[in-house]
């Protein structure tokens, strides 16, 4: 679709990265604590959404998962789930790059045909981890627990060697070349 797209998957992949590290010294109790209006555990959200990133790249590729990552089953480690966040992030930042835009991903669900326009994917791989990465972070909010900056500002700050969008641009440049002027502590 787009280089631009594509920058989106990467704060996507860095963000999950970056609360599975706020979470790996996480205690058993603690993992399992929730709050209302979230998806469940933090054990349980974190293989959901990554498990979920996996399906949205199995629709996307045309291919069916050996083994789904999903539900409320045992965590699999942190450097498993990881390696496996690691794996769909730069994938769905490939997909991202190369689907075009006219593109339907085609399948079945609940023995019904359907043809979605491949960017609904994309869109409901963002949403969907944007929702429960905040899902983890109201926990630890409630825990008592300072969750990570994960908005894009901190992406921007943390990831400055970070390839740009398009060609000469520059995470803080605006595309007339003058610098962009802001202040991060002030826009979040």
């Amino acid at each position: 679709m787009s280089a631009l797209l594509a920058d989106f998957f990467r704060h996507n992949a860095w963000a999950n990265q970056h609360l599975l590290d706020a979470c790996a010294g996480l205690t058993e109790q603690q993992l399992d604590a929730t709050a209302p209006g979230t998806y469940g555990s933090i054990r349980d959200t974190l293989v959901h959404l990554i498990g979920a990133e996996k399906r949205y790249l199995a629709a996307l590729n045309g291919v069916e998962l050996e083994r789904p990552l999903g539900g409320a089953i045992d965590l699999p480690g942190f450097a498993a789930l990881r390696e496996q966040s690691r794996r769909s992030g730069d994938d769905l930042i490939e997909v991202a790059r190369r689907t075009p835009p006219s593109r339907n991903v085609r399948g079945v669900r609940g023995g019904e045909p359907f043809a979605i326009p491949a960017a609904v994917f994309l869109m409901q791989a963002i949403d969907h981890a944007t929702e429960h990465r905040t899902h983890i972070r109201t926990i630890l909010t409630t825990l008592g627990i300072e969750p990570p900056d994960l908005d894009a500002w901190t992406f921007m700050e943390q990831t400055p060697a970070a390839p740009p969008s398009s060609p000469g641009a520059t995470p803080g440049v605006a595309d007339s070349g003058a610098p962009h002027t802001y202040s991060a502590a002030t826009t979040r």
